[in-house]
C-alpha cells in the first residue's frame, strides 16, 4: 500500500511540472510569434552588410526600448531569469539596476567580461565601445566570442551574443576609438556609470579626466595580471593602489596633465606581478592585460542598487618614514639650491622612490636582502638627492643615500661618475629607467 502511495505521488507531481513547463512554453512561444514581424537592422564594417542574428532577435530590444525599462521585472521570462538577483537585492533595487545606463570602453578580456556580468545583473541599457576587431590570440581570454567572430568588430560581436542571453537589454554597440573627437558620442546620455577597460595609458587618462569633468561616475581597471592571489584584490580610491605600477602611472599623469588628485575608484590587486605579461599588440599596437572583470561587475551592480557595501581600506605603512625622507629633501633642496620648487614628489612618490626602487638602503649598498622591517634600521641616516643635479627632483631623478655619501656625490658631475664609477653609473641609470617606464614619462 505504501508503494502504491508513492508511486501515485511521483505521478502527480510529475504531471504538475510538465503543466507548468507547458504553460511556460506556451508563453515563449506565443511572445516569440507576437515579435516576428520586427525586420533586422543592418550593420556595415569592412564595406560588407552585416545581418547578426543580434538584430534579427532585436525585437525584444525595441520592445523593452518602448515600453520602458520600468516593465522589464514585469515580465515573467525576465523576473524568472533575474530572480536570484531580485532575491539579493531586493524587488526595488533590482528594478534600479534594471533601470541602468552604463557605459563600457574597452571590449577585450577585461571590458566583455564585465560587460557580460552586467548583462546577466539585468542592467537595462549598455553602450559598448571598441575600435578593435575579435583576433584568434584573443579567444583566450574574451567573454563570448568564438572562431566564428574572428574578424568582426569587438562590440558587434558582444551585441551578437547578449542578445541571446537578455534580448531585453537596449545595447548600443559603437566601432569607435575614445578620444576628443568621439568624447561627446560616447559619454552623453547621461550614463549612471562609465567602466574604463582602457588598456592605452593615454587614452585612460584621457577618459577618465573627462569623466571627472562631466561629473560622471566611473570605474577603473588597472593591474591584476600575472597574479595569482584573488584574495588581495581591492576596489579602493586612486590614491591609495600603491602597489600596481599602472595605477601608478595613471595617478602621475592625472595630476600632472590634469589636476586630478584621486575621487576615482579603481581595481587592482596589491600582489606583486609573478612575471611579465608576454605583450599582444593589436592593430593599434596597444598591450593588453588582463584584469579582474567580476570584482568591476559586482562593484557597479551593488552601486546602481544603492547596496552599502564597505570595502576593506587600505593601509600605508611607515607612512611617517616617507615623510621625514621627503621633509630631509625639501630642506636638502633650499640649502643647495636657495628654493624647493623644484621637488616634483609627493609622500606617495617618494615611498615608491624609497622602496620600490630602492630597496630603503642607499644606492650604493652592494648588498641584496628583501625589503621588510630591517630596511628602517638604518632609515634615520639616508636621504634623497638628485641623481642629475641639472634635472628637477623628480621621480626619475632621486637616488637614496647616506649622509656621509652624499656631499661626495654632489661635489662630481654625471661624466665624473660614469668614468670612475661605470658600474654604479649603469646601476643607478638602469633602476632610474624603470620609474620612466612605470610612470610613462
Amino acid at each position: 500500500m505504501e508503494e502504491r502511495l508513492k508511486l501515485v505521488a511521483l505521478i502527480g507531481a510529475g504531471a504538475f511540472i510538465g503543466s507548468l513547463s507547458t504553460l511556460t512554453l506556451l508563453k515563449l512561444l506565443s511572445r516569440t510569434v507576437e515579435d516576428k514581424d520586427c525586420s533586422p537592422q543592418t550593420e556595415k564594417f569592412d564595406d560588407k552588410q552585416l545581418i547578426s542574428e543580434a538584430d534579427q532577435d532585436g525585437c525584444y530590444v525595441h520592445r523593452a526600448q518602448n515600453d520602458g525599462a520600468l516593465d522589464l521585472l514585469r515580465d515573467e521570462i525576465v523576473s524568472e531569469q533575474l530572480t536570484r538577483n531580485i532575491q539579493f537585492f531586493g524587488l526595488d533595487s533590482q528594478r534600479k539596476v534594471s533601470e541602468s545606463f552604463v557605459v563600457v570602453i574597452g571590449l577585450g578580456g577585461v571590458g566583455s567580461h564585465a560587460a557580460s556580468m552586467l548583462l546577466r545583473s539585468g542592467v537595462g541599457r549598455l553602450l559598448l565601445v571598441d575600435f578593435d576587431q575579435v583576433s584568434l590570440s584573443s579567444l583566450n581570454r574574451h567573454a563570448v566570442a568564438t572562431r566564428e567572430d574572428v574578424g568582426m568588430p569587438k562590440a558587434l560581436c558582444l551585441k551578437k551574443h547578449f542578445s541571446r542571453i537578455f534580448p531585453e537589454c537596449q545595447i548600443d554597440a559603437q566601432v569607435l576609438l575614445y578620444d576628443a573627437s568621439s568624447e561627446e558620442k560616447i559619454l552623453s546620455g547621461n550614463p549612471d556609470f562609465v567602466l574604463d577597460c582602457i588598456d592605452n595609458i593615454d587614452t585612460k587618462v584621457a577618459l577618465l579626466a573627462a569623466c571627472v569633468r562631466r561629473g560622471l561616475k566611473v570605474l577603473s581597471a588597472t593591474g591584476a595580471g600575472a597574479r595569482a592571489d584573488p584574495t588581495r584584490i581591492r576596489v579602493a580610491d586612486l590614491r591609495e593602489s600603491t602597489n600596481d605600477p599602472l595605477s601608478r602611472a595613471v595617478r602621475h599623469r592625472l595630476k600632472r596633465d590634469h589636476g586630478i588628485e584621486g575621487g576615482i575608484p579603481v581595481v587592482f590587486s596589491l600582489e606583486k606581478p609573478r612575471a611579465k605579461l608576454l605583450p599582444f599588440k593589436g592593430l593599434s599596437g596597444e598591450e593588453e592585460n588582463p584584469s579582474d572583470y567580476q570584482i568591476m561587475a559586482s562593484y557597479i551592480v551593488t552601486k546602481l542598487a544603492e547596496m552599502q557595501i564597505e570595502t576593506e581600506p587600505i593601509v600605508n605603512f611607515d607612512v611617517d618614514h616617507y615623510q621625514v625622507l621627503l621633509q630631509r629633501l625639501i630642506e636638502h633642496e633650499e640649502l643647495v639650491y636657495g628654493t624647493a620648487n623644484d621637488v616634483q614628489v609627493d609622500v606617495e612618490e617618494v615611498r615608491y622612490v624609497a622602496k620600490e626602487l630602492w630597496h630603503g638602503r642607499s644606492a650604493k649598498d652592494e648588498s641584496f636582502k628583501e625589503v621588510g622591517r630591517a630596511m628602517w634600521r638604518s632609515v634615520n641616516e639616508l636621504m634623497l638627492v638628485r641623481w642629475d643635479r641639472t634635472k628637477p627632483a623628480s621621480v626619475s631623478n632621486l637616488i637614496l643615500l647616506k649622509f656621509d655619501e652624499v656631499d661626495e656625490h654632489e661635489s662630481m658631475t654625471l661624466e665624473d661618475i660614469k668614468e670612475k664609477e661605470p658600474e654604479f653609473f649603469q646601476k643607478v641609470s638602469s633602476v632610474l629607467e624603470r620609474a620612466v617606464w612605470d610612470f610613462c614619462l
